[in-house]
C-alpha cells in the first residue's frame, strides 16, 4: 500500500507549484530529442558520398531515427532526475557528513551543471566537450540520450517538490542515516511518480517539434532557447528568485495531497517505516478531547540515550510505572512553546506526585546542539524541571508514540493505557481535570488538593510563525542574495514585511544556524508581544526593537539557548534590527 501511495504522492508533487522552475528546462530538453543535440542540429545538409561502382558523387539521405530512438531522450531526462533526486534524499546528507563537506555542495553542483549545460547548448564545441564522456555510454548519440540523462542528473540536485508526509518521512530517515531497503523502495517510487508529469512535459516538447516542419528547420534557434532556459533556471535557483512565484501560486494540490497521504492507515505505514511501534489506536486518538478516551496501551520508552532526575539516573520502565498515573511530555529545551508549557507540567508534578502522579519529560531534539546531554541537563535546571527526563536523542520514543509536535502530552492511566493526548500550548485546565479524575479512579476515596493556578500565557493573537535561519528549513529570508555555506556578503532589501527577515554584512549560513561574521546585522519584520531567538557562541547582540523603543545589548555565552529580544504587554508590529558580533550563531525565532 505504501509503495502505491508513495507513487501517487510523487505524481501530486510532480504537478505542484514547487516544480514550476524546472518545467522550461524539461520542455526544451525534451524537444532536443527531435531536433537538437549538444553537438549540432538536424538541419545541416546531408554530406555527399561517392557511389561505390561508378565513383559518381551522390547525396545520401540521412537515416531517419525511429520513434523509439526519439523517445529515448525524454525518458533519459526524467530517468536522470529520478536517480539523482532519490539518491540525494536518501544518502546525500550521509555522504556530505562522512566527507566533511558543506551541506549545500550538492545543490551548488546541480546549479553549476545546469549552467554549464546551458553554455553547451549555446556553444556547440563546449557541448561536445561536456557530452563526450557520456556519449560512449549511449548507442544513440543522435538523439542525445546521454546528454539528456546528464541534464536530468543536474535537475535532480535542484528539484525541490512540495513535501507531504511521505517525502517528509523519507527526508528525515535520510537525514538521520536510517535508510533501509524499504525506505529506498518507497523513495524510488516517489521519485518515479514525480517523474511521470515531467515525462509528459518532455514528450510535449518532443511532439511539438515533431509535428512542426518550421520548428524542425530552426534547430539552432531552439538549441539556443534551451540553453538560455537552463542558464536562467540555474541563476534563478542560485538566487532563490523563484520563491516569490511559488508562494504566489495557490496550493492547488494541497487538498489532493491530504486525501492521498493523510489517512490513518498511511500514517501508520509511515510510522512503521520509521521503526515506530505505535498502535493504530494511538495514531487515531482524538486530540484535546474534553472527556477521557481509550487509545490503547502506551508504547514503551525506546532507545533512550540517558535518564536524568531519576534515582541514580536509572531507567524507568513501563512495568515500574504500573499503578501510577503517568504524564508523558515531549519537549525540547529551545522551544518557546515548550518553555511556556513547562510551568504547568512542573506545577502538576509538585501538586500531585504524592498522590501517585509521575511525569516523564521526553526530550527529543530539534537542533543538533540539543543532542548534548549536558546541555539538556543545564537547560532543565535553568527552567526549573525536577521531574524525570528521558533523553531521546535517536527519536526512538518519539517514533514509538508516532509523535509530531513540541510540546505534546500523553496521559496514561494506572493500567498503562493512553487516555488523553494534547498537542501544542493551551488546554491546561482540561488536562489537569483529567489527571485528577485518573488519580481518583486509581485510588478511590483519595482527597486531592485544590487545582493549580499557573497563568496561561498561550498567545491569542496572530503572531509570526516560527522562523528558522538555517538553510534546512529557511522560508522567510528576504535578502536578495542566496544563502551559502561559505562566508558571503548580504544586503538588506529596500522594504521588509512580517514575517520576513533579511541579512546584512558577512554571514555563513549552515544547515541549522546562521553564523555572524564581519559587520553582521539582521532585520526582522514582526507581529507579536514577545520575540525570542535561539543564540549560541560567545559575543554580544545589540537589539533595536524599533517603534521608538530603547536599544540594548545582550551578552551571549555558553551553549545555545533561547534569548528574549522583546517582551510587551500588547501586540507589537515593527521592524527589529540586530547587530551580532562575529562568531555568534542564530538558529530560530519564536514568538508569543
Amino acid at each position: 500500500m505504501l509503495i502505491f501511495v508513495a507513487f501517487l504522492a510523487g505524481v501530486i508533487a510532480g504537478i505542484s507549484p514547487c516544480i514550476l522552475p524546472v518545467l522550461p528546462v524539461v520542455f526544451f530538453a525534451g524537444a532536443a530529442g527531435e531536433t537538437l543535440t549538444l553537438t549540432g542540429d538536424d538541419s545541416s545538409p546531408p554530406e555527399p558520398v561517392a557511389a561505390e561502382a561508378t565513383g559518381a558523387v551522390v547525396v545520401e539521405a540521412p537515416k531517419k531515427p525511429t520513434r523509439f530512438e526519439l523517445l529515448k531522450r525524454p525518458v533519459a531526462i526524467v530517468g536522470g532526475l529520478v536517480v539523482s533526486f532519490t539518491l540525494l534524499v536518501l544518502v546525500g546528507a550521509e555522504v556530505l557528513s562522512l566527507l566533511h563537506l558543506p551541506d549545500g555542495l550538492l545543490r551548488d553542483l546541480g546549479i553549476a551543471m545546469l549552467f554549464a549545460l546551458g553554455i553547451g547548448f549555446l556553444i556547440p564545441s563546449v557541448g561536445e566537450f561536456l557530452e563526450r564522456p557520456f556519449a560512449r555510454l549511449s548507442s544513440s548519440r543522435k538523439a542525445g540520450t546521454a546528454s539528456g540523462f546528464l541534464i536530468g542528473l543536474a535537475l535532480g540536485l535542484v528539484f525541490v517538490p512540495c513535501a507531504g508526509p511521505v517525502l517528509a518521512t523519507i527526508t528525515v530517515l535520510g537525514a538521520t542515516h536510517h535508510v533501509s531497503f524499504e525506505t529506498f523502495v518507497v523513495a524510488l517510487f516517489f521519485g518515479l511518480g514525480a517523474g511521470v508529469p515531467l515525462l509528459f512535459v518532455a514528450l510535449a516538447g518532443d511532439r511539438l517539434v515533431a509535428r512542426s516542419r518550421s520548428l524542425r528547420t530552426r534547430a539552432p534557434l531552439l538549441r539556443r532557447l534551451g540553453g538560455v532556459a537552463m542558464i536562467l533556471v540555474a541563476l534563478g535557483v542560485a538566487l532563490n528568485s523563484f520563491d516569490g512565484l511559488q508562494r504566489s501560486v495557490p496550493g492547488y494540490t494541497s487538498a489532493l495531497q491530504r486525501s492521498i497521504e493523510g489517512s490513518g492507515s498511511v500514517r501508520q505505514a509511515l510510522d512503521s517505516l520509521k521503526g515506530s511501534t505505535a498502535p493504530h489506536a494511538l495514531t487515531s486518538c482524538p486530540e484535546a478531547s474534553p472527556a477521557l478516551v481509550s487509545c490503547g496501551p502506551a508504547p514503551r520508552f525506546t532507545d533512550v540515550t540517558r535518564w536524568l532526575d531519576t534515582p541514580g539516573d536509572h531507567s524507568l520502565t513501563s512495568s515500574s510505572l504500573r499503578g501510577h498515573v503517568v504524564l508523558i511530555d515531549f519537549w525540547t529545551y529551545s522551544c518557546i512553546n515548550c518553555q511556556r508549557a513547562i510551568p504547568h507540567v512542573e506545577a502538576w508534578y509538585d501538586r500531585y506526585k504524592s498522590d501517585g502522579l509521575i511525569v516523564v519529560g521526553v526530550h527529543t531534539p530539534e537542533f543538533a546542539f540539543e543532542h548534548s546531554v549536558p546541555n539538556v541537563a543545564a537547560a532543565a535546571k535553568s527552567l526549573g524541571v525536577t521531574y524525570p527526563i528521558a533523553v531521546d536523542d535517536t527519536y526512538g520514543t518519539w517514533n514509538a508514540y508516532a509523535n509530531e509536535y513540541w510540546p505534546a502530552e500523553y496521559l496514561i492511566d494506572a493500567a498503562g493505557d493512553v487516555r488523553h493526548v494534547d498537542f501544542g500550548e493551551g488546554g491546561y485546565s482540561t488536562t489537569e481535570d483529567q489527571v485528577r479524575a485518573l488519580l481518583v479512579a486509581a485510588h478511590p476515596g483519595l482527597v486531592l488538593p485544590p487545582p493549580t493556578s499557573v497563568p496561561d500565557r498561550t498567545p491569542e493573537e496572530a503572531t509570526n510563525p516560527e522562523t528558522y535561519l538555517g538553510s534546512a528549513r529557511q522560508v522567510y529570508l528576504a535578502s536578495p542574495e542566496a544563502p551559502s555555506a561559505r562566508p558571503m556578503s548580504y544586503s538588506f532589501p529596500s522594504s521588509l514585511m512580517a514575517p520576513e527577515f533579511a541579512l546584512s554584512g558577512t554571514w555563513q549560513v549552515g544547515e541549522h544556524a546562521a553564523t555572524a561574521q564581519r559587520d553582521a546585522a539582521l532585520e526582522l519584520g514582526y507581529q507579536a508581544k514577545d520575540v525570542y531567538l535561539v543564540l549560541g557562541g560567545t559575543g554580544t547582540v545589540t537589539i533595536d526593537p524599533g517603534n521608538g523603543q530603547a536599544e540594548r545589548s545582550v551578552p551571549i555565552t555558553g551553549f545555545p539557548r533561547l534569548y528574549t529580544l522583546l517582551s510587551a504587554s500588547t501586540l507589537q508590529r515593527g521592524i527589529m534590527i540586530l547587530h551580532l558580533s562575529p562568531g555568534v550563531q542564530a538558529y530560530a525565532f519564536t514568538f508569543g
